[in-house]
């Protein structure tokens, strides 16, 4: 299934209980601009070669746009479209002053030198560069981006706009950056997975978890949730599966992790090493974290989850068919549009101190958050009960409700 059509079926699923008309729906739906380009740079070998880029800017009605810019091989027109789309909801899930927008590039970083990747981001900007803005549609990092290269990004952006830090957010925090943000979306999911488990009744000791992925987002989903007393049995990347059933020695495992040249779980001798795929239907594992990329969880492989409880770090990882799936069978499912909307909590808070020309310390910074995320989730909790309806489809009622109020406001609709 193409993503922006998982994502339509997850809106009109929530449309449906608002009782919304169809031209609504449509309205709200759709993206209001689509840009792609082409974005071309000379090589270290001297070869020129030529990239395509989009920036998707969905809607506007409650503030500027926002969503992070993505550098990956599986980047195209439709999964772009649909993860604006996904902004869109989130930050109004969250209660955020923004609409919701995605850009990217589809190629491989890991094949490119440092200094491609830059001269790839500067031709991006020199594309784009009139179409974003502190007022209009903030990016920020993304899966194949980092603190980097928004660093790059900014600093292009300005030599044709001047001085103004607030255009792009994760950036270092030496370069304007906010404390905090790196470990943003991983504490948020460390945050939720806590309230919700303990909605359930769920002992923190007696609930283990797998996290599907250890980049940015599933390792400091992990160290919150060690620290928290939840045994993490079971992570994984791109190396393989790596599994004890008395729980991983996280800080162990970051330490290799971060000793690695490639940053990867490669060599980690304290586990058994498992099949990739193997960590998805692991048994006696009670909440399962995918915290890598989109469309993990289909149909096809629904049947084999044994988790009671799945957290979506990740954007998009259960298609729909699989979600109407593990509902019927007990699985509480904590949708991506609020389980991840960490990081676009803490770019918010970047954004409004470069706005202030004012800095946070990281406490302020961790206060906020947990404040921010623990309300969207009591909203979120009070509404499914009250509907008797999924976390997710709550979720979306919530956010649609309030993209489609600040719509009817401006008279637009």
């Amino acid at each position: 299934m193409k993503a922006f059509e998982a994502t339509r079926i997850f809106f009109e699923q929530a449309a449906d209980r608002l009782e919304m008309d169809s031209d609504l729906r449509e309205a709200l739906l759709m993206p209001q601009r689509e840009v792609q380009v082409q974005v071309t740079i000379r090589l270290d070998d001297g070869r020129l070669a030529n990239y395509v880029g989009f920036r998707v800017q969905h809607d506007h009605s409650r503030g500027p746009m926002k969503g992070g810019l993505r550098f990956h091989p599986e980047v195209d027109l439709d999964e772009t479209r649909a993860l604006a789309s996904l902004m869109t909801w989130k930050t109004a899930v969250v209660d955020l002053p923004y609409g919701g927008a995605k850009g990217g590039i589809g190629i491989d970083p890991s094949k490119m030198s440092r200094a491609e990747i830059e001269r790839l981001t500067r031709a991006f900007v020199d594309q784009i560069h009139d179409i974003v803005g502190p007022d209009t549609d903030i990016p920020a990092p993304d899966m194949g981006t980092d603190h980097q290269v928004m660093s790059w990004f900014r600093n292009q952006w300005e030599k044709y706009h001047g001085f103004h830090p607030a255009v792009i957010t994760g950036k270092p925090v030496e370069e304007y950056g906010a404390k905090g943000r790196e470990e943003a979306t991983g504490r948020g999911v460390g945050t939720l997975t806590v309230k919700l488990t303990k909605r359930l009744g769920m002992d923190a000791l007696k609930t283990r978890v797998a996290i599907q992925g250890f980049g940015n987002v599933g390792s400091h989903a992990a160290k919150f949730l060690h620290d928290a007393q939840f045994p993490i049995v079971a992570v994984s990347d791109i190396t393989g599966t790596y599994y004890n059933a008395e729980g991983l020695n996280i800080p162990e495992l970051l330490r290799h992790k971060f000793s690695h040249p490639k940053g990867l779980l490669e060599g980690f001798e304290r586990a058994e090493h498992l099949p990739l795929d193997a960590l998805l239907k692991l048994d006696h594992v009670e909440v399962l974290i995918p915290a890598a990329l989109g469309g993990v969880i289909t149909q096809k492989n629904a049947q084999d989850i044994n988790a009671k409880v799945i957290i979506e770090a990740a954007n998009g990882p259960v298609d729909p068919d699989a979600d109407a799936a593990l509902h019927d069978r007990g699985v509480t499912i904590l949708p991506d549009i609020l389980a991840n909307a960490g990081g676009v909590t803490v770019s918010y808070f970047e954004w409004v101190q470069n706005r202030q020309h004012y800095r946070w310390p990281l406490d302020r910074v961790r206060q906020e958050l947990d404040r921010t995320m623990n309300d969207a989730f009591e909203n979120v909790w009070q509404m499914a009960g009250q509907q008797e309806v999924s976390l997710r489809t709550a979720a979306y009622m919530i956010g649609i409700s309030r993209v489609r109020r600040a719509t009817e406001l401006a008279g637009l609709a």
